[in-house]
């Protein structure tokens, strides 16, 4: 089996909706610049708040894709 390397970066996907749609959105708009996404973990959940009113949901998400050395 041939080595491989991957690379690791972190994405913060909002959501007005829910912390899924948040994760889906980070996921979503990696997937159109990066090529062999493999693993995606999330880190972390928050919102962000006004008063007593949830603005949006946001989720941290690690992201690993095959690099190939030109990114």
């Amino acid at each position: 089996m041939a080595e491989s390397v991957y690379k690791v970066i972190e994405l913060v996907g909002t959501s007005s909706e829910s912390w899924e749609k948040a994760a889906q959105a980070a996921v979503k708009m990696a997937s159109h610049k990066l090529q062999d996404l493999r693993i995606a973990e999330v880190v972390a959940l928050d919102m962000q708040l006004e008063g007593d009113e949830i603005l949006a949901y946001r989720a941290k998400v690690k992201l690993s894709f095959k690099y190939h050395g030109e990114a």
